[in-house]
């Protein structure tokens, strides 16, 4: 079973999701076994199908939204479909590069990575119209390299989207490791705002069983939150930004309350923008 997404808490079947077609046209490239870390950039350089894909789960509707922000109604759902899976493979293609001791956010430079990409259409479009038959701009190296601090800056609705997504992750790994009763005790109390008595009658269980399945059920996200933020964050400022959402793990339990609202209030945001969406006819 997987998490549905905001857009709908119930817990539902489905079929393994499908790899997206640009897994398929990643080029392999062996690397010396002494270059391989156990971080997850290691794991992308090694052309690691499941980091990838991962990299695709969280990223890949990130990613869509900000090309059709940056395409303003002159491209197309489908082209925006294309363009997010040519920015993962141009990423393939340099993560090499990438070098998280430097201080850039790997999001910031996926972003650039992005950019270059929908400049690469817009410019390949523009040829057409001209028949000039202009040869786009190619990603190579040159277009792919670190991005200077400075030199790209997100806007906030990207790095806000990005945060989500972490989050999103967390909540789906939640669902899938978590008891089903823990689970949906959590998604009750804390997802929906559901009193302790109503999830108590509502599952057939006492009071007292609701606040201890939400309490194991809020651990281990806590816990997850920080596996999640650790693997797809690659500076300081990004793991702390945990703390500054107010969703760290406290050894204060009077703080437990504190932290399940800033998690309904984050899951919120999370379906509001996923029924923008929906409305806009566009399959995240």
């Amino acid at each position: 079973m997987e998490w549905n997404g905001p857009g709908n808490v119930q817990i539902t079947s489905r079929p393994p999701c499908r790899p997206p077609p640009f897994l398929a046209t990643l080029p392999y490239h062996p690397v010396p076994l002494h270059d391989l870390t156990t971080g997850f950039i290691g794991r992308l350089r090694s052309r690691d199908g499941d980091a990838w894909f991962e990299l695709w789960e969280i990223f890949g509707p990130v990613l869509r939204a900000q090309l059709a922000r940056w395409g303003r109604g002159r491209i197309g759902f489908e082209t925006v479909q294309d363009l997010s899976q040519d920015t993962m493979v141009a990423l393939s293609r340099a993560i090499d590069q990438h070098d998280p001791t430097r201080g850039a956010r790997f999001s910031t430079w996926l972003l650039a990575i992005a950019k270059y990409t929908l400049s690469d259409e817009m410019d390949r479009r523009g040829a057409l119209k001209r028949g000039s038959g202009i040869r786009p701009l190619a990603l190579d190296a040159e277009g792919m390299r670190e991005p200077d601090s400075g030199d790209l800056q997100p806007d906030a609705a990207y790095e806000l989207e990005v945060f989500d997504a972490k989050v999103e992750a967390a909540l789906r790994r939640l669902e899938r490791d978590c008891d089903l009763m823990d689970f949906e005790t959590f998604r009750m109390r804390t997802l929906e705002g559901r009193s302790g008595k109503d999830v108590a009658v509502a599952l057939g269980t006492s009071e007292p069983t609701v606040s201890r399945r939400l309490a194991r059920s809020r651990t281990r996200l806590q816990d997850l939150l920080a596996e999640v933020f650790a693997t797809f964050s690659f500076t300081e400022e990004e793991i702390a930004e945990l703390e500054r959402n107010g969703i760290e793990r406290s050894p204060n339990k009077t703080e437990d309350a504190s932290f399940d609202e800033s998690i309904a209030e984050i899951y919120a945001r999370i379906m509001a923008r996923r029924s923008t969406h929906e409305a806009r006819g566009e399959d995240r």
